[in-house]
């Protein structure tokens, strides 16, 4: 059960407040759920018009009563539900004792030490360790769990200075995107008075000297305003250490556009400060570069526009070296001398192939390219000037994450990981090509029972979608098969084979689990993502949908074995594809989604995804918009699936108001016996430093519940 509300659990729910009381329609049905009050709220755009009766369900729940009573209302509904699956107990068990083994991270360098994180098998945050040499003793750095009791605060970003003398970190609390950073001195492990507040969509980059850093953020919000009000007039600065942030120096800010961001990155010889300016999602970038050898100089405009990508990954002097998608949509890497930066002078060192980059980093002096072929890694090594000199190899269809460090490193490591193969760490030797296991996950998951494969299929218009599938060996192709379908399809974000623990607990359930690689993401370059964008959008749930239906035609499971899976814009993709297509899905699972698109860009970072898709503020993209939003287009007298709603109360990234607005629209327009609940859980945001405790227990609700509604044994 859930711990989100303390309180006797009712089948049948009575409030005092008028707003709450039982809707009587419903008596007859099998599940009860609360009376949600509307409001006479219709809005005008461009002549239509549109009613928002759940309006008030977007107030904070931390600060609006009514608000805070709907959620435990709601909570309450599950609550009851949850209890009455006989088969929740034994799930959260069996889930709890696969997660408890030990996990590492990558190790890396820095200066004379190496770092990694480890978690002890059910520890609700991982821990920081610092080591003298690879076969040394690890010795604690920081460990978060000491933090809070529940484990709702993590650690939440790492930087360190280029002498290895100090720590600056980030602290992260109940999952906001808000963070509050400190600085320790390693060698002692003393926390200096040092406190930056107000950090959000920032790194922290040291000056070679060691005595400062440069790094971004907000003001401080209204009184009541940090989890609601949009996020605007951000700036970059320089703190020195030893000093209040309010002896900050401004280094730069645009207040003639207050949507910008900007992100710093100081060049690995320490010359010069690079300034990447961002307004939203797009990775569309303009270029500012401030020389640190003159202390009086300004900032020099690179690149003046947004209509490419231009990412920095090193410099030989003023030969800067970018990864960019300018008249090449899978990537390619350019020189651009800074003395002479007109386009007419970029210099190609590698050309754009037909697998797009993913990535591009300098180690050993050497440009190391990590690309996708059909979703799969492939990470190859060029000299400066672009020459072949050899391709990394791993053990069969995975993810190979890692490869990070400075151009002068002689080694890195990297992790390699899939469907049904847990993380292995490899020490890769920058001079040889050769790979070395360096640690092996010992987890109680037997993969040698199941099998990966990956499959094609066509979309609407005929567009041929990867798909990974994973099974037990022996799989039945009767149509009887529990089938989960996740899926995102947007932002440019790539879904290649990794390996999770939850996954690997709903295979030793029996079922199989799907990975659709739709339009929107990243892997087949520019063009697949644009093909999901603004006026594109509905490529992205077509390819779901079929995805769907190639399962049900292949005999891998039938619509009522089905369910589909999908967070953020994923949260989205669901609830679109479950208001166009009710019949096709059997189960539904959206979690933290942005499901109303008329409104999404009036709260916190909202406004960067109109790049993505469109606003309601301009008429042709209102039109797209809604047409497909999710919570615009449930109809009144529908069934529809099972479905389960998650979201949290301090997720400030996409906020909790569109999850509510959409249950409540669904609990209204259900036709049918089908549960359509929303489970909130407190102290916790967008998903990033969610405790191990909340995670299982989130999970263990969600196995539940499918195996109610899937029928599953």
């Amino acid at each position: 059960m859930t711990s989100r509300f303390t309180g006797m659990l009712f089948c049948v729910i009575v409030f005092a407040n008028s707003s709450m009381m039982m809707d009587n329609d419903l008596q007859a049905q099998k599940y009860k759920y609360p009376q949600t009050r509307k409001v006479d709220q219709t809005d005008d755009y461009f002549g239509t018009k549109v009613k928002d009766e759940y309006r008030w369900l977007e107030d904070d729940v931390r600060e609006s009563k009514e608000v805070a009573a709907w959620v435990e209302a709601e909570n309450k509904v599950t609550d009851t539900y949850l209890s009455q699956i006989p088969a929740r107990k034994k799930i959260e068990e069996e889930l709890t004792e696969l997660w408890n083994y030990e996990k590492f991270s990558s190790p890396f360098k820095v200066g004379e030490r190496y770092y990694f994180y480890k978690n002890n098998g059910l520890q609700n945050q991982s821990v920081l360790y610092q080591m003298d040499s690879l076969d040394g003793e690890p010795k604690l750095l920081i460990d978060p769990n000491t933090w809070s009791k529940d484990g709702t605060i993590a650690l939440s970003g790492t930087s360190f200075s280029d002498d290895g003398r100090y720590l600056a970190y980030g602290i992260q609390d109940a999952g906001s995107d808000w963070r509050t950073w400190r600085i320790m001195e390693i060698a002692t492990g003393e926390l200096l008075p040092d406190k930056l507040e107000w950090l959000k969509f920032t790194s922290t980059e040291w000056t070679p000297d060691s005595k400062g850093f440069f790094y971004g953020r907000f003001a401080k919000p209204e009184e009541g305003e940090a989890f609601q009000s949009l996020n605007l007039n951000h700036k970059l600065y320089y703190h020195r250490v030893g000093t209040p942030q309010s002896d900050d120096v401004l280094v730069f800010e645009q207040p003639d556009h207050p949507k910008w961001g900007f992100g710093p990155t100081v060049t690995d010889d320490g010359r010069f400060l690079i300034i990447t300016v961002w307004k939203g999602t797009s990775d569309k970038y303009r270029i500012y570069v401030k020389d640190l050898s003159e202390p009086y100089a300004f900032p020099v405009e690179l690149i003046s526009h947004f209509e490419d990508e231009y990412e920095f990954i090193g410099n030989d002097g003023h030969l800067f070296y970018f990864k960019t998608d300018l008249n090449a949509p899978n990537k390619r890497i350019i020189v651009i001398d800074i003395r002479k930066p007109s386009p007419e002078n970029f210099r190609e060192i590698l050309a754009e192939g037909p697998e797009p980059i993913q990535g591009v980093g300098f180690l050993n002096n050497m440009l190391v390219v990590r690309t996708l072929k059909d979703a799969i890694s492939v990470v190859k090594m060029y000299t400066p000037d672009g020459r072949f000199i050899r391709e990394a190899s791993f053990p069969g269809i995975g993810t190979a994450s890692g490869f990070g460090g400075k151009r002068s490193d002689t080694e890195t490591f990297y992790s390699f990981a899939s469907f049904v193969t847990p993380p292995s760490i490899y020490h890769y030797d920058m001079i040889t090509g050769e790979s070395k296991l360096f640690r092996r996950s010992q987890i109680k998951f037997d993969s040698d029972q199941y099998e990966l494969k990956q499959v094609f299929y066509k979309s609407k218009d005929g567009t041929r979608i990867p798909m990974f599938i994973t099974h037990r060996k022996g799989l039945k192709l009767d149509g009887t098969n529990p089938t989960l379908l996740y899926a995102y399809g947007g932002f440019n974000i790539s879904l290649t084979p990794y390996f999770s623990i939850s996954r690997a607990q709903w295979l030793k359930m029996g079922g199989v689990f799907c990975v659709a690689n739709l339009r929107g993401g990243g892997e087949y370059g520019e063009a697949w993502r644009q093909g999901g964008m603004i006026h594109k959008k509905q490529n992205v749930f077509d390819d779901f949908i079929g995805a769907a239906q190639w399962l049900i035609d292949n005999k891998y499971t039938s619509s009522k074995k089905l369910a589909i899976q999908g967070g953020s814009n994923g949260g989205l993709l669901v609830g679109a594809c479950m208001a166009q297509r009710p019949e096709l899905f059997g189960a539904c699972l959206p979690a933290v989604g942005v499901m109303d698109m008329l409104r999404f860009h009036k709260f916190t970072a909202g406004r960067y995804w109109v790049d993505e898709y469109g606003s309601s503020d301009d008429e042709e993209q209102f039109k797209t918009l809604y047409a497909y939003s999710p919570y615009h287009n449930l109809k009144p007298g529908t069934e529809y699936p099972a479905t389960m709603v998650t979201t949290a109360d301090t997720d400030d990234r996409v906020v909790p108001g569109h999850s509510f607005k959409f249950a409540a629209r669904l609990q209204e327009c259900h036709k049918g016996d089908n549960p359509v609940l929303i489970r909130i859980e407190t102290k916790a945001g967008h998903g990033s430093g969610k405790p191990t405790s909340k995670v299982i227990e989130e999970i263990s609700d969600m196995w539940a519940f499918l195996v109610r509604e899937l029928e599953m044994d």
